[in-house]
């Protein structure tokens, strides 16, 4: 499949609109996008499978993912039909997420050691530490880094308060509308192409292995103008996958390769986690 080219160009005004627009202004409501309805290309084929796996191995110098079949899940290449929804063009923020923690008093992102320690992940805990809220309030100078330590159900109230507070109806977005949001609508294997280009992404690859502010790569972003289309953090969707389990995509500031930075990659997560490398974007109805 050829390398896709641009869909469309931003002059100077622009990438400062995305770096520093409406999203990190105070406003309450986050700044949204439209995916016009119509098909996309949703899951992946055997080539783009064995391209993912490819990549890890290059990165990690071993073939666990490919042992582990983590991406035989993804279901085969298919044209999927979707109606016109609005998304988020950012991953929500600190600074967005602290409107719904002062307003309603619900717990800051933040995770305990033995919490921690159950989740049995391979970051030590006081790498959480730069991540967790004080006071109710975002660490310093990560105000539009994307909020994590948030479960799913903290996501879903922050949805069902926006919606309050505004009037209109917004919710986590299904699997199938997060990889249209993400991927476009020809089924690239990433959000500007089929070749990985690590310099356009959060990744381990060329990034701090942290989060950063969103809409710090420009050259990342998806065919429909979301930030962050692959890398920074995994995004939590509405899909279930299970008792208890929801479906998580994006790939992450960790990853390096980065075969589970395509849009088409998928995996689950208990409902219950609050992970350093977990946000969301909403969906307006």
């Amino acid at each position: 499949m050829a390398k896709k080219n641009g869909t469309f160009a931003l002059n100077v005004f622009g990438l400062l609109l995305l770096a520093f627009g409406p999203a990190h202004s105070g406003e309450l409501l986050p700044e949204m996008v439209e995916v016009p309805a119509g098909h996309f290309i949703m899951g992946s084929d055997r080539d783009e499978r064995e391209y993912a796996y490819r990549l890890d191995e290059k990165a990690y110098g071993h073939s666990r993912t490919r042992e582990w079949e983590w991406y035989e899940s993804e279901g085969e290449r298919r044209s999927v039909e979707l109606p016109t929804f609005q998304i988020t063009r950012h991953l929500i923020t600190n600074a967005n997420y602290a409107k719904f923690v002062a307003a309603t008093g619900r717990a800051a992102p933040d995770v305990d050691r033995k919490t921690w320690a159950g989740y049995k992940l391979i970051h030590p805990y006081p790498r959480t530490r730069r991540h967790a809220w004080r006071d109710g309030k975002p660490p310093a100078g990560r105000e539009i880094h994307p909020v994590v330590l948030v479960s799913h159900a903290d996501a879903a109230a922050y949805a069902r308060w926006l919606s309050k507070e505004s009037g209109v109806t917004f919710r986590l977005p299904k699997e199938a509308e997060l990889e249209k949001a993400l991927r476009g609508t020809e089924g690239f294997r990433f959000p500007w192409g089929d070749t990985y280009e690590p310099d356009r992404l959060n990744s381990h690859d060329k990034g701090p292995f942290d989060t950063m502010p969103v809409g710090s790569f420009p050259r990342g972003i998806s065919p429909f103008g979301l930030t962050d289309a692959a890398g920074q953090v995994f995004e939590w969707t509405s899909t279930a996958a299970g008792p208890n389990r929801y479906i998580v995509k994006g790939g992450s500031w960790d990853d390096s390769g980065c075969g589970i930075c395509r849009p088409a990659a998928r995996h689950s997560r208990p409902e219950t986690l609050k992970h350093i490398l977990v946000g969301f974007r909403l969906v307006r109805e």
